[in-house]
């Protein structure tokens, strides 16, 4: 093949992945839109590894047992030292691929694709990403083993929670620090990595706060602790049941408020993070603050996310802000954005 060609197929690669990414996640490619070169490319593929188990993780159609075999073979795809190969991953996976499958179930039957992009990225930044990636194929495989005679994910305490929080978002946290922290001063970096858990569990509980309906009748996982739920006499199976409409909300409001207890380390997050690689302080500050939004929304309606299936942030405040960001926001407006949101919708 003639180098020509190969950049030419390199370059539709990446175009690819950068189009997949909006296609798969609202939220993450407004991130990936306020990026620069290399960082947006970087975050952009570290996204679609983490995309690829995500998705084998959340399918309900695909035995549990199976689910981990999968994952577990990925994790090999990605260990430089395994010998497993990427013809061998798909010979395993594409019998599970839905034959009309949604944008999530595209980026996996594009795997070798992602992952030959990914390999052409530099030494260094790949190799930051390819730990945390593991880090959290490795998880999930975990919490489906854990779970698999109960057919999905059943969390019974609040560590727990958090412990898978920490597989699904944490290890992305992780990975995305690593790549914004490079040389930053070590004072810097040490005070990213201290809260960059924070930031990652923040996002991750909003999420598993408004998406109680969907998990369950989707992915069949039910997120909310059991200890919880049987404080308000509700059966894990009997989440989305219109009886269980108070209960189900009280632990909704509970998960909503632990979120909470990481609003200010994840701002502190924000108030460091380096603008440098291409890395941009409103491509995190933008997530945040649409979690503030949505923690407001959950307060003033949590019985929507059982009687709705979904509880978010409308579109018009999704466009006043990036709006507040195109106009240029200082970290010092942070706090002040944080408290006008958590309090009213934003507008234009």
């Amino acid at each position: 093949m003639t180098t020509g060609q190969h950049e030419g197929t390199a370059e539709s690669d990446l175009e690819w992945c950068f189009e997949a990414v909006h296609g798969v996640s609202r939220t993450f490619s407004i991130t990936i839109d306020r990026l620069e070169e290399p960082m947006s490319r970087h975050i952009c593929l570290g996204y679609l590894l983490c995309r690829v188990a995500d998705t084998i993780e959340d399918a309900g159609h695909i035995p549990p047992e199976t689910q981990a075999d999968l994952l577990t073979g990925y994790d090999r795809l990605l260990d430089t030292d395994a010998d497993m190969t990427v013809e061998a991953f798909m010979a395993d996976v594409e019998p599970w691929i839905p034959d009309d499958p949604n944008e999530d179930w595209k980026v996996v039957a594009e795997t070798p694709r992602v992952l030959r992009t990914f390999d052409a990225l530099d030494d260094e930044p790949r190799e930051i990403m390819r730990e945390p990636v593991r880090e959290l194929v490795g998880g999930m495989a975990m919490f489906t083993d854990r779970y698999a005679e109960e057919g999905g994910l059943r969390l019974q305490t609040l560590e727990e929670l958090e412990e898978y929080c920490w597989y699904a978002a944490g290890t992305v946290g992780k990975l995305i620090t690593g790549l914004v922290a490079r040389g930053a001063s070590q004072d810097r970096a040490d005070e990213l990595r201290a809260n960059a858990r924070s930031f990652a569990l923040l996002l991750q509980l909003v999420n598993i706060a408004k998406d109680v309906e969907n998990d369950y009748h989707e992915e069949n996982n039910v997120y909310l602790p059991a200890e919880w739920l049987a404080e308000e006499d509700v059966t894990v199976e009997g989440v989305t049941d219109a009886s269980n409409h108070s209960g189900v909300t009280n632990v909704i409001r509970r998960v909503t408020g632990r979120a909470e207890t990481y609003l200010d380390d994840a701002q502190r997050y924000l108030e460091v993070v380096p603008e440098s690689h291409g890395n941009r302080l409103s491509a995190w500050a933008i997530p945040y603050l649409l979690a503030v939004g949505t923690m407001r929304e959950l307060r003033e309606r949590p019985e929507d996310v059982i009687r709705e299936g979904d509880v978010k942030v409308s579109r018009a405040e999704v466009f006043a802000l990036l709006q507040q960001f195109d106009d240029g926001v200082s970290r010092s407006n942070l706090a002040d954005l944080r408290t006008k949101m958590a309090e009213k919708p934003l507008h234009h």
